[in-house]
């Protein structure tokens, strides 16, 4: 077996990393931000996903488009209806998990952040746990 560092590493690294940004980051901030807002410091836990965000919307992008990349270096043609509904269920929740993400970001409604936040959450898993699924790894 022979290893090298080419361009189909570089997506597949890219895409990895991006995604565990992504969905690694949304686990670490449901963990941090029930402490921070108990810690009684005004503004703290908003400050923490303020931040988060700066890192995360540039990581779904990369995940976003190195997924596309993605789909552009499989042989569609070779690929199974099994493999294309998969897909086409990943690339769904990829898109709820984007879009729960934004009205989650942008809106002040409590009951709305509370349901937009655990859908986003649980489609960018889902859409995880579907890239593995269809990876062959």
């Amino acid at each position: 077996m022979s290893a090298s560092f080419d361009i189909d590493t570089l997506r597949i690294l890219l895409h990895v990393l991006a995604v565990t940004v992504w969905v690694g980051g949304q686990i670490v901030m449901l963990a941090l931000l029930p402490v921070l807002r108990g810690a009684g410091v005004d503004g703290l836990a908003a400050e923490a996903a303020r931040a988060f965000n700066k890192v995360a919307w540039p990581a779904f992008a990369v995940a976003f488009f190195t997924g596309i990349w993605n789909f552009l270096a499989v042989d569609v043609s070779n690929a199974t209806s099994g493999w294309n509904a998969v897909f086409g269920i990943k690339f769904l929740l990829v898109v709820i998990s984007g879009g729960a993400a934004f009205v989650h970001s942008v809106t002040d409604k409590p009951a709305i952040r509370g349901m937009t936040g655990a859908l986003g959450f649980l489609s960018a898993l889902g859409a995880f746990v579907l890239g593995f699924v269809i990876s062959g790894h």
